[in-house]
């Protein structure tokens, strides 16, 4: 009787430990807005912004009266909201919008999120949401969730991650050239006539655009973001942004998505337009978001890391098959758009196969020159256009699968990739049409995404090619208005 007496009474004590943690952590939430309202008394607005699948930033503006309120109520949106396409239309086929009578789903602040942004005036404020359900458990149809619940699950095992995003991108005119298509800006000092060469490492052409770039790592020391080199790229009118190493990785996705932001306002602001197409111009090199990767244990060793440098350690091994192995079937992560797949191409310093090599910008997952403790991979394949939660949550889960599979890496590519024949089993698709087919049917993604999650994502991306397919284009009309 004591014994059962006992076991009820933990059991309520562990009830009661679990209800008090959730009260103090709620109230150390509601504390950290109280004390951002105290130290930023100039900001009156706040952007409160959730990711959807395509990574598209989405929500409201709010009064600065109405962030408390956030903080201890949450707010509530449709469900809908994860279930759009790029442009915001609505996907019924996500069985996010009438299936469930489009109902309310309720969005949560993230911890230490909150954050100004841009010194402009009026100053404004940012809030990065997640997703829940009415009862307040975390929805599977946000990116940003199960990417947490990955980390989780690798934590649990004593595993960490040390990550960062590269961010490429363009700076255009504001209007067309005499064609219809994007132009590189002109400086915004003097502004001299657009960029035509590609200049690449060009500190005067970083110069010309000095006030803007000025202004955006003002933004990102307002944001708590490592913004660090920024570098003229390798096409007119593009730009590297680098960003510090994270011990996080969900802050590393955070991080990117923010700066996509801070860089189009700031652009807005100097007259010029940021541009995260993965491919704007034909002729010249698209925009990848390159991700930098590596593993720990409890010891804080580094996994990857092998003393021997005539050889890679089988941690290292492991992730590599993982990843060529399952590069096929997430091409649709990395390359989410139809624009996406013009980036693809012989020379480009884009990946065409799922290879790798040290050293060599010419394969897809690339092991940079470092000492041995930080031993990384650089994942080459993504656009600047995909999600980086999605990414990072891919490439987590394909690491995962080389681990557990034992699955050791091809030969290493040495050389120019794009003039070699690859004898790799592994093939991936070389268009948006057969790169959905096979995600779709891809049992490693399901696993990945979660079910809800990769429905919502397939459906999405099912009608995105539908609108582009379905459309004629003035490229069309230029081919056979004249000639059939």
């Amino acid at each position: 009787m004591y014994y059962i007496t006992s076991l009820k009474n933990a059991k309520y004590i562990h009830t009661f430990k679990i209800f008090f943690y959730e009260i103090m952590k709620k109230n150390s939430y509601i504390l950290e807005a109280q004390n951002f309202l105290k130290n930023n008394p100039d900001i009156k607005s706040f952007d409160i912004v959730m990711h959807d699948c395509n990574g598209i930033g989405r929500g409201k503006i709010i009064r600065r009266n109405e962030l408390i309120k956030i903080y201890k109520s949450g707010r509530q949106f449709p469900l809908s909201l994860m279930g759009m396409d790029i442009t915001g239309e609505d996907v019924p086929e996500t069985g996010l919008i009438f299936n469930q009578g489009d109902g309310d789903i309720k969005a949560w602040p993230i911890p230490s999120s909150l954050k100004p942004i841009h010194k402009s005036k009026p100053a404004r404020g940012e809030l990065f949401m997640n997703m829940h359900d009415i009862k307040g458990n975390k929805l599977s149809t946000d990116p940003r969730n199960q990417l947490e619940k990955k980390i989780g699950e690798f934590k649990k095992k004593g595993i960490s991650f040390r990550a960062a995003f590269e961010l490429e991108f363009f700076l255009v005119s504001n209007e067309l050239d005499e064609y219809g298509k994007l132009k590189p800006a002109k400086s915004v000092i003097g502004k001299k006539s657009s960029r035509r060469k590609t200049d690449v490492y060009s500190v005067d052409i970083l110069h010309g655009m000095l006030p803007l770039f000025d202004d955006i790592y003002e933004a990102t020391v307002l944001a708590n973001i490592e913004a660090e080199t920024i570098i003229s790229e390798y096409a007119p009118g593009q730009y590297e942004l680098t960003l510090k190493h994270q011990n996080s990785i969900l802050k590393a996705a955070d991080d990117i998505l923010r700066l996509k932001r801070i860089i189009r306002a700031q652009a807005r602001l100097h007259g010029v337009t940021a541009c995260f197409m993965a491919k704007p111009m034909e002729d010249v090199s698209g925009s990848g978001m390159h991700f930098h990767i590596s593993l720990y244990n409890k010891k804080n060793k580094n996994l990857f890391a092998e003393k021997n440098k005539k050889k890679i350690s089988k941690y290292l091994s492991y992730a590599l098959g993982g990843l060529s192995k399952t590069m096929g079937e997430s091409m649709l992560i990395f390359a989410p758009n139809a624009n996406s797949w013009r980036r693809f191409i012989k020379g480009s310093y884009a990946p065409i196969s799922p290879n790798w090599g040290i050293d060599n910008r010419s394969v897809a997952f690339r092991i940079p020159s470092s000492d041995v403790q930080n031993t990384r991979i650089e994942h080459r394949v993504s656009g600047v256009d995909a999600n980086p939660y999605l990414v990072a949550l891919t490439v987590v889960s394909a690491i995962e699968k080389g681990f557990k599979n034992k699955i050791d890496a091809e030969r290493q590519t040495t050389g120019n990739s794009y003039l070699k024949k690859t004898s790799s089993k592994n093939k991936i698709p070389t268009d948006w049409n057969s790169s959905i087919n096979l995600s779709k049917k891809s049992l490693f993604l399901k696993e990945t995404l979660g079910p809800e999650l990769h429905k919502a994502f397939i459906a999405i991306k099912e009608m995105e090619y539908n609108k582009v397919a379905s459309t004629v284009s003035e490229l069309d009309i230029d081919l056979y208005l004249d000639s059939i």
